[in-house]
């Protein structure tokens, strides 16, 4: 049990949330973007978190042991594979919600030029933490939680589908989904650019199509 203890008090700290002004099962309420607020969070939230997991990661095995460098042609390859994937379940899941009378939660997107260069630093921050996390830093403990890989894809996916639940039962499908698969790509291929890269880029097509 000790071995879990770190995992998921860094879950329970970093991504147990309710964002302001939705809760759980609100469904498909749009969002307006400030991009001041957004600016806040990224330099309060999101950096230091990212911080604070590659600081647990590194006091184990440095960047070059983990196999850690700058993004690669093979990157961006398993980014297109993996992006294509994040959409083809995005659009499944709208249509059909959109069946059913609901719809997956929208985000408005921003109205300057400002707002949306503050947005794509948001949406590539977020992902590289998430990916950090639900994908890299969790496979890196699997064999001292004494998980195989499967068992980790289970836990990764669990675990990123909570923290969207905010989103209602079909966003919360959506994550399920979306985790599964970017946790098997990046089993498959252990690039952390590429699912992070397919991350940030699904993020700012949902903003777009919003």
């Amino acid at each position: 049990m000790k071995s879990f203890i770190e995992p998921f008090i860094l879950y329970w700290v970093l991504f147990f949330r309710i964002p302001a002004g939705n809760a759980p099962g609100e469904g498909a309420v749009p969002m307006e973007f400030f991009w001041t607020a957004e600016m806040a969070r990224i330099l309060l939230y999101t950096l230091p978190s990212l911080a604070l997991v590659w600081y647990l990661l590194l006091k184990v095995k440095s960047l070059r042991a983990m196999g850690i460098g700058l993004p690669q042609k093979k990157d961006f390859i398993v980014a297109s594979l993996a992006f294509s994937a994040l959409t083809l379940i995005g659009v499944t899941i709208s249509l059909v919600s959109s069946q059913f009378g609901e719809a997956l939660l929208q985000s408005l997107g921003p109205k300057t030029f400002t707002g949306w260069a503050v947005l794509v630093i948001s949406c590539v921050s977020s992902a590289y933490l998430e990916e950090s996390y639900f994908r890299f830093y969790l496979f890196s403990k699997k064999e001292e939680m004494g998980l195989g890989p499967h068992r980790t894809v289970l836990v990764s996916t669990l675990l990123f589908s909570v923290c969207h639940i905010y989103e209602g039962p079909w966003g919360f499908l959506n994550a399920a989904l979306s985790g599964v698969v970017l946790a098997y790509i990046f089993l498959r291929f252990r690039s952390l650019h590429g699912v992070a890269i397919a991350h940030a880029l699904y993020n700012i097509l949902a903003y777009v199509l919003g």
